[in-house]
C-alpha cells in the first residue's frame, strides 16, 4: 500500500515550492492552487494567508533526494 506524502515541489517552484507541492499532492494543476491562494489572500486581508504560507514553510519538508555515492578509484 502506497502512502502519499506532502513535500515542497522541486518542479513547480515559483518561490519555495509550497503551492506547487500542494498541487502535486492533490493532483491538481499548481496554477489553480496559486490562483485560489491569491484570491483567498486578497479576500482575507493578506495577513492570514501570509502567516499560513510562512507556517507551511516550517512544516512542509523539501523533497527527499537520493544521494548516489560515486566510487573513487585509485589510478596510481
Amino acid at each position: 500500500m502506497y502512502m502519499k506524502h506532502l513535500y515542497r515541489s522541486s518542479n513547480n517552484r515559483v518561490w519555495k515550492g509550497i503551492l506547487g507541492g500542494i498541487g502535486e499532492y492533490a493532483e491538481v494543476d499548481p496554477v489553480v492552487i496559486r490562483a485560489i491562494f491569491i484570491v483567498l489572500l486578497v479576500l482575507t486581508g493578506f495577513f492570514p494567508g501570509i502567516l499560513i504560507y510562512i507556517l507551511s514553510l516550517l512544516v512542509i519538508p523539501e523533497p527527499v533526494r537520493e544521494v548516489v555515492a560515486l566510487e573513487t578509484r585509485d589510478h596510481g
